[in-house]
C-alpha cells in the first residue's frame, strides 16, 4: 500500500493505492511538485497536470497508480475542506451499495473453501466470489462444493484471473452453469478483447462476463466497451487514476448502458460508488478488507451484504492509524 496525504486550506486529505514502492518514489520525486499550488477545489486540474507530466514515462501501470493515490488524496482534501462525505460531494444517488464477498483462493483446501464461502452466506452476502483457473478439472469440483456451501439463494461468482485459453474457458462456462454461476470474471486474459467477446457471445444464458480491473486510463475502458467484451465493467480507483479517472469510466458505462462494479479496496470505493449511477456493487475482497481494518479508522465493514458510508465523516471517512502503519513502513 502507498498512502498519500495532501494538505491545503488548513485541512488534509488521504489517498492510497496498492502498488510497489516505486510508485511512492514517483509521487515523492515528481507528482508532489506537479500538484503543489493547485486550487484544492479543482482536483481535475491537478489530475491533468499529473497526466501531462508523466506522458514520457508511459501512462499505464506504476504511473497511473501514482496518479491514483494523489488524485484520491486531493478529492478527499476537497471533501474535507467542504465538510462533506465524498458521496455527497459527488452527488449521492443511493445511501448504500451492495457488496459481494470475495476470496475462495485456489490455494485453499476444500474445507477452507466451504467454511469461507458458507460463512459469508450466513453473514447475509447475496453474492460470493471464488477463484478458479489453476486446475480446470479441480475447478469444477470446487465450484460444485462452493454452491453446496452457500445454498441455492446466493449468487456464485468465479474469477479465473485470465487463467484459461478461449476454448477451455468456453468449456468451463458450460461445466459451471449447472451450479448457477452468474459471473465469470477474466475467463481469458483481459487484454484478449476478442476472446472476451467470443466467450460473452457463447456463454450460457444468465452468466455475465466481467473484466476491467487492469484498466489504467479511460482509453483502455473505451476499447473494452467498444468491442463488446463484457457484460459488467470493473474499475479500480487505486489503478484507474483515482476518482477523476473513475468518473470518466462511469460516464462511459452510462453512455453504453453497462453495469459498473468496483474491484477491491472496499474502503476507498464505498463513497464514490454511492454516487455513480451505473454502479451495481463493490468487491469486499478478503485481503483488502482485513488490511484496511488494520490500517484505517473508518474502514468499510459490510452489514447484511451492503456497505454504507458514515454520513458524519467527511471525504472517504478514513484516517490512517499511524502507529499501526509505521511498523509496516518500507523506506
Amino acid at each position: 500500500m502507498v498512502a498519500v496525504h495532501a494538505y491545503g486550506g488548513g485541512e488534509w486529505g488521504l489517498g492510497f493505492t496498492y502498488a510497489d514502492l516505486a510508485t511512492a518514489t514517483l509521487i515523492d520525486r515528481t507528482l508532489s511538485n506537479m500538484v503543489a499550488g493547485h486550487d484544492l477545489l479543482s482536483p481535475a486540474a491537478a489530475w491533468g497536470a499529473m497526466v501531462h507530466a508523466l506522458r514520457n514515462l508511459g501512462r499505464p501501470g506504476i504511473a497511473s497508480m501514482a496518479i491514483a493515490a494523489v488524485d484520491n488524496a486531493l478529492w478527499d482534501l476537497k471533501a474535507r475542506y467542504l465538510d462533506l462525505p465524498l458521496a455527497q460531494l459527488l452527488g449521492a444517488v443511493r445511501t448504500s451499495i451492495p457488496a459481494y464477498a470475495s476470496g475462495g483462493f485456489t490455494s485453499y483446501s476444500l474445507d477452507e473453501l466451504s467454511a469461507q464461502l458458507g460463512g459469508w452466506a450466513a453473514e447475509g452476502f447475496a453474492s460470493v466470489k471464488m477463484k478458479v483457473g489453476r486446475d480446470a478439472c479441480a475447478d469444477v469440483e470446487r465450484v460444485r462444493l462452493g454452491r453446496e456451501a452457500i445454498g441455492p439463494g446466493v449468487e456464485l461468482f468465479v474469477d479465473a484471473n485470465g487463467g484459461y485459453s478461449r476454448t477451455l474457458a468456453l468449456a468451463q462456462a458450460e461445466r459451471f452453469a449447472p451450479y448457477g454461476v452468474t459471473w465469470f470474471e477474466e475467463p481469458v486474459p483481459s487484454d484478449d478483447l476478442e476472446g472476451l467477446r467470443l466467450i460473452r457471445d457463447r456463454a450460457p444464458a444468465g452468466m455475465a462476463i466481467a473484466a476491467g480491473e487492469y484498466g489504467y486510463e479511460p482509453a483502455y475502458f473505451d476499447r473494452m466497451l467498444g468491442t463488446g467484451a463484457v457484460d459488467v465493467l470493473q474499475a479500480d480507483a487505486t489503478r484507474c487514476e483515482g476518482i477523476s479517472g473513475l468518473l470518466a469510466v462511469a460516464a462511459l458505462c452510462e453512455a453504453r448502458g453497462l453495469r459498473l462494479s468496483a474491484h477491491c479496496a472496499p474502503s476507498l470505493h464505498v463513497q464514490p460508488f454511492c454516487a455513480l449511477r451505473p454502479a451495481v456493487h463493490v468487491e469486499y475482497f478478503h485481503d483488502h478488507a482485513r488490511i484496511e481494518r488494520l490500517l484505517f479508522d473508518g474502514a468499510a465493514s459490510a452489514v447484511d451484504g451492503a456497505l454504507t458510508p458514515d454520513p458524519t465523516r467527511p471525504g472517504f471517512g478514513l484516517t490512517l492509524k499511524d502507529a499501526d502503519a509505521d511498523r509496516f513502513a518500507i523506506s
